[in-house]
């Protein structure tokens, strides 16, 4: 039985592929009405592209790096598909968004535009395209797909700010994805392969011809990368664009910045990690980084806007890896990875989160409420006084609980503070940053400009998101209880859940992003088994007379 779990295995890799893929076709051949059947068929697609992911996650914990010939070609020669602890991780953390997101859309954001059932599929199969590719090439083209899905789901609902920041977004990534085809084609011409891992073979060699070329190709594609993770000054597009998408539709763009740093970090750590190469443009990763991290964080304390400080947290925590990343330390990059998680989650329940306050705050009512959470003041016990006369004070209703409750998880997640996993991250980083593990050697000035930024940053995240929370739910004493329809709540709290599953097994969590890190620098393993992935022998006919 075992051993048939493992020959089948490496054909799961191709589900979170093919899922969404054909999931995308039959909605479009349903047409554009039967949105309850679509929307059954993509909470399906949603929850077994999960089941799989976690499964996939669990076998490469157990045995490695696993690679796939979906046709059958060696490799380099063919498409290959691999799997480590970073791609499966991220593939889970995808199709979680992806299932919260569909589901907030239940209630009314899917029918404000059309055909969003698919292409929301096409993002899905994307995403996972990109985390699964061991070809630079092919990540170019699952980056062109989840790219052309976003553009219509960044449109969806339509209306003049999409459109004015949905112009912007596509030309900066049209531009972004050219400079990618430029630098991938420097490289090729170089060393005359695309494959990573026989990329990143050659790039370890003794003496590297025509390094120069090299170098300047693989600076093209960090600022194509760059660009697509909104570090600065590449990044005047994003908070506009997020800001004014859809509340599911940021919820899930939540992790497309992280796409840019995945790439960047595959890439580096197969090129730059070691060899004749090793730490190129490692001072340009951090300063890039710092300065988004402190723009944005300023950013958040420039407004209160619930929206924009939402984006602009995309931005921090984006910034915050990147310079991780820059610092060239495999103890940072492992606690940086367990802190793309939780910032990650806590930036998708934030988008949902402000689409509730902001109806509130207006005035809006959704009808057909969840009855736990519609409690109202006209039903609560009101205390007297000596006088017999009612109490100022009134007890909450249940639905302005849960939103209060859920903006001081997600300021609290954003700023990083204990005892949340973002702040763990941030501990594990700073204390490998400044040596705590090892205790030797003076403190470099790198590391002290990456604790002084990612201190600084938490602190004005906090004042900005404790200001605006103020404002928002103690500015007004009279005001109806918000109306929470159970798919909008149920949702930020699966988010939020996770985030406290985080912290609750944050050692084995933070030993599994440790040991994902350490696969990254060690690029043995990835290198033998993408370049050993054997070729499957064909079936063969049964002879003529039998």
């Amino acid at each position: 039985m075992k051993a048939l779990v493992q020959d089948l295995m490496p054909h799961l890799m191709v589900v979170p592929i093919l899922l969404p893929m054909l999931s995308a076709a039959v909605m479009l051949l349903l047409g554009e009405g039967k949105r309850p059947a679509k929307l059954v068929l993509g909470m399906s697609s949603a929850l077994l592209g999960l089941a799989v992911s976690a499964a996939l996650l669990a076998w490469v914990d157990e045995y490695g790096v696993v690679a796939y010939l979906p046709g059958n070609w060696p490799a380099p020669f063919g498409i290959t598909l691999a799997v480590d602890r970073l791609s499966a991780g991220m593939l889970v953390l995808t199709w979680i968004l992806g299932t919260c997101a569909l589901s907030f859309a239940f209630t009314r954001w899917h029918r404000a535009g059309v055909h969003f059932h698919p292409i929301f599929q096409l993002q899905l199969m994307g995403l996972s395209g990109a985390f699964l590719t061991a070809d630079v090439f092919n990540l170019f083209v699952f980056f062109e797909i989840l790219l052309a899905a976003s553009y219509g789901l960044l449109l969806h609902g339509s209306g003049r700010p999409r459109v004015r920041a949905g112009l912007h977004y596509v030309a900066v990534n049209l531009a972004a994805s050219s400079l990618f085809l430029i630098g991938v084609s420097m490289i090729y011409g170089v060393t005359g392969t695309l494959n990573m891992a026989e990329l990143s073979a050659r790039l370890s060699e003794g003496s590297v011809a025509n390094r120069h070329l090299i170098d300047a190709g693989a600076a093209i594609l960090a600022v194509a990368f760059l660009a697509k993770a909104g570090i600065w000054p590449l990044n005047f597009w994003l908070v506009p664009a997020y800001s004014s998408a859809t509340p599911p539709v940021a919820a899930m763009f939540a992790v497309l910045t992280k796409v840019g740093v995945y790439a960047l970090v595959r890439l580096w750590t197969l090129m730059f990690a070691g060899g004749p190469l090793a730490g190129f443009g490692a001072d340009g990763l951090l300063a890039f980084g710092v300065l988004s991290a402190v723009l944005a964080a300023l950013g958040m304390l420039a407004t209160q806007r619930l929206a924009v400080q939402a984006a602009a947290g995309v931005m921090v925590s984006a910034g915050t890896l990147l310079a991780a990343l820059g610092l060239g330390e495999q103890a940072v990059l492992g606690s940086a990875v367990f802190y793309l998680v939780g910032s990650t989650l806590a930036s998708s329940a934030f988008f949902l989160l402000v689409d509730l306050v902001e109806r509130w705050r207006a005035g809006a009512t959704v009808v057909d409420e969840a009855p736990f959470l519609t409690a109202t003041l006209e039903a609560q016990e009101v205390n007297l006084d000596d006088a017999e006369e009612p109490l100022v004070a009134l007890p909450f209703p249940a639905s302005t609980a849960l939103l209060g409750m859920a903006f001081i998880a997600c300021a609290l997640l954003t700023s990083g503070l204990p005892p949340l996993p973002t702040f763990i991250g941030k501990l594990g980083m700073l204390s490998a940053a400044l040596g705590a593990s090892e205790g030797s050697g003076p403190v470099s000035a790198r590391a002290w400009l990456f604790t002084g930024v990612l201190l600084g940053c938490g602190l004005l995240t906090l004042i900005a998101l404790t200001r605006t929370g103020i404002r928002t739910f103690w500015s007004e004493m009279q005001r109806e209880p918000p109306r929470v329809r159970a798919p909008e709540g149920l949702p930020i709290v699966a988010l939020l859940t996770a985030c406290g599953v985080l912290t609750l097994a944050a050692g084995p969590a933070m030993e599994l992003a440790r040991a994902t890190a350490q696969s990254l620098y060690d690029r043995r393993g990835y290198i033998a088994a993408v370049l050993g992935a054997e070729v499957r022998p064909p079936a063969t006919a049964p002879e003529a007379g039998r």
